[in-house]
């Protein structure tokens, strides 16, 4: 379902001119619209506290990189320990924007935008005088169910599953690893509903080969066949001991391109019937808790860091710069945040950047605002007025592998966000886009860092290059350094995400009056 994959956020108010006058758009969710009037945010949820802080909402930090101001660092753990996938990053995103006071849009029906609004719907992004936006995504590498996931070997009930992305797959061998993701359940009345799941506790592993049976290992180095070595385990083939057990296999083998244990467990999940559960689109997830680490609790240890982090701290920007009506009354923009799918495969697809949508909603967001005076190119002037940061994690330098650095661009840990640039366009990054984000953070006194990859080294992409193209929109590249990328569990520093968080909350509040001072021939 669309609705659920990717996340678009937008917020307005009035404009200079009288024939725009903005409000505050986000992306489409699914599920039935409420609408809260208040502009104060409501308190986020909480979680229970555990030894391996690995939630630590209840106990708010304080950060370093700001004398007494709040961190949000709990918070972020929160968010990706209930985030094992994007289905689930969307739908908590969705849940802390609608009890924020955001109107949730459904894309079908006509809208009736108010200037000063808040609204958000789970597929694209808007303009209005011009869009102040963050785009990030929601996918990381995984394994992910195959149609027909049902497999026995050598007594062993198997899950086949394909690989998504470029993931550093040696590092799945050996994690306590579960499943998630959505799922069609037939309803009572003979409807469907779309339903999320995730099983919490350790339901599968991928074993490794003991070193006596490969004892060349260390020397040749690990490389296994995606195909047939990175099959995970579900259970033991247990012999059917009764006729009895015989007729209960049978009745649970309706579903027969997975296992009836598999099924059952989603089905307790679930608390439906085995032969209620239509469809199933399932990610193969690592069970273990994001949490802090190191010797002074400095680091985050989580998967999906690449890209949860910059979308939360992009979501929590969002919100937390338009908490009250002040917070607009000169703005000039919308205000907005776009969560894609599929990022790390191209973002050719109905919910990845390259798709149409984000642009095709904002012109229909100019359309609904101006009302009834339209002047002439208004969608094409808006866009030459926008602005937009394309956030994706970034290359930290490893201190057992500096020369994979250029040897002056090298970003640290803890030092801030990192502007990207690649002279071959892998980054949109310009002079002018970097100048005005970094003046942004200079002017709350928020480091930055920059990176060009190495001359005899290729250069990774983001969404930036992508959408900067489809209308010409300037645009930044940047990103939170980390260490891991790409591994089933990454590292990033503590004190980067709350910088993020102020740089991306003073990009909203302040790049209005910067950017009008530019003058560019």
């Amino acid at each position: 379902m669309a609705a659920i994959t990717r996340l678009h956020l937008h917020h307005h108010h009035h404009h200079a001119f009288p024939i725009i006058k903005p409000s505050l758009l986000l992306s489409k969710l699914s599920h039935s619209p409420s609408f809260f009037p208040n502009f104060h945010s409501t308190p986020l949820r909480k979680f229970s506290l555990t030894p391996l802080l690995c939630s630590i909402s209840d106990q708010p930090l304080q950060s370093s990189s700001g004398a007494g101001s709040p961190s949000i660092v709990g918070d972020l753990l929160d968010y990706l320990n209930e985030s094992w996938t994007q289905f689930h990053a969307t739908a908590e995103a969705k849940r802390q924007l609608i009890a924020a006071g955001f109107q949730l849009l459904n894309e079908n029906d006509e809208w009736d935008l108010r200037p000063g609004g808040r609204y958000l719907f789970t597929e694209h992004v808007y303009v209005g005088n011009g869009f102040h936006v963050i785009a990030a995504h929601t996918d990381s590498p995984c394994l992910k169910l195959k149609p027909k996931s049902a497999a026995s070997k050598s007594g062993y009930l198997m899950v086949n599953v394909q690989t998504y992305g470029g993931g550093l797959w040696h590092t799945w061998f050996d994690r306590d690893l579960s499943v998630a993701g959505r799922v069609i359940v037939k309803g009572s009345d003979g409807s469907f509903l779309h339903k999320l799941v995730q099983v919490k506790r350790p339901l599968l592993r991928v074993p490794t080969l003991a070193i006596h049976l490969d004892s060349t290992v260390n020397k040749d180095g690990f490389k296994p066949n995606l195909e047939t070595h990175l099959i995970p385990l579900l259970a033991t083939k247990l012999e059917e001991a009764s006729s009895e057990s015989k007729e209960k296999s049978t009745s649970l083998s309706s579903k027969t391109a997975h296992h009836p244990l598999l099924m059952q467990v989603l089905s307790d999940e679930l608390s439906c019937g085995i032969d209620d559960i239509m469809s199933i689109e399932l990610n193969v997830c690592d069970t273990q808790p994001s949490c802090l680490g190191g010797g002074n609790d400095e680091f985050i240890f989580s998967g999906r860091l690449d890209n949860l982090a910059s979308s939360y701290c992009a979501l929590r920007a969002l919100i937390d710069s338009c908490q009250s009506i002040g917070d607009l009354s000169s703005e000039h923009a919308i205000r907005m945040v776009a969560l894609f799918d599929n990022e790390e495969v191209g973002s050719d697809s109905v919910q990845g950047a390259g798709a149409p949508t984000m642009f095709q909603a904002m012109r229909r967001i100019i359309s609904c605002l101006v009302h009834e005076y339209v002047g002439e190119g208004a969608f094409e002037r808006a866009i030459r007025q926008s602005f937009l940061v394309s956030a994706d994690m970034a290359h930290g330098v490893h201190p057992n592998f500096m020369d994979k650095h250029e040897e002056h661009h090298r970003p640290e840990l803890q030092k801030g966000l990192v502007i990207k640039h690649n002279a071959n366009q892998r980054y949109a990054t310009s002079g002018i886009t970097a100048f005005l984000f970094k003046e942004v953070g200079r002017i709350h006194n928020l480091p930055t860092q920059e990176f060009v990859v190495r001359n005899d080294m290729g250069c990774g992409s983001t969404i930036g290059p992508i959408l900067a193209s489809g209308v010409g929109i300037r645009t930044v590249d940047c990103g939170i350094a980390q260490l891991s990328m790409h591994s089933v569990r990454e590292v990033c520093g503590k004190e980067d995400i709350d910088i993020a968080y102020k740089h991306f909350k003073a990009f909203y509040q302040t790049f209005s009056s910067v950017d009008r001072k530019l003058n560019v021939d």
